[in-house]
């Protein structure tokens, strides 16, 4: 296996803020806003991207972690399936903007899970899909409104991406057989 890095720390940390800017400015008229991070690298990413918020505009967002392996298509009965933690989220998602926040975009499955997954807890105003990596080969009709990068892949390649929070360590690789 080969592989080859594609985000270095510095570069996951510039995208993220990016990012944040990109958020404040998209939600500046809407209101009340939260950012959910699906588990498991979607919530470091999410805590990061509240952080820049708070540091641009003085206001903390609420957050929570969302598990949605129970609304996973691709595994096997729902009763059987079980996410890597419990979903935390701890305020009304009524009426409010929500940021979803994941690590890899891909095939849409896991936005369609998490939506699902959402609509469980509340009904927001508005969901926007963030991703810090954007490989494209959709299979559902969603994509996301935020992306720190796109990066086009084959579907035999892996994207992964690793968070100090998880993993001890910051970046993006990606990897070929």
């Amino acid at each position: 296996m080969t592989q080859i890095a594609i985000m270095t720390a510095q570069e996951l940390a510039l995208s993220l803020r990016r990012i944040a800017s990109e958020m404040v400015e998209a939600c500046a008229a809407e209101g009340s806003v939260a950012l959910i991070g699906v588990l498991t690298r979607g919530e470091p990413l999410a805590r990061r991207l509240a952080g820049h918020i708070e540091e641009m505009e003085g206001i903390s967002p609420p957050l929570g972690a969302l598990d949605i392996g129970v609304h996973r298509d691709d595994g096997g009965h729902p009763a059987e399936r079980r996410g890597s933690a419990p979903t935390l989220v701890d305020f009304d998602l009524t009426g409010r903007g929500v940021f979803l926040v994941d690590d890899v975009f891909f095939t849409g499955r896991t936005a369609r899970a998490a939506i699902d997954a959402l609509m469980e807890l509340g009904r927001p105003r508005k969901i926007w899909l963030a991703a810090l990596i954007d490989r494209g080969h959709r299979e559902l009709p969603f994509r996301p409104d935020f992306i720190g990068k796109n990066v086009p892949t084959a579907l035999a390649e892996r994207i992964r991406v690793r968070v100090r929070e998880v993993d001890g360590e910051d970046g993006v690789w990606l990897e070929k057989e």
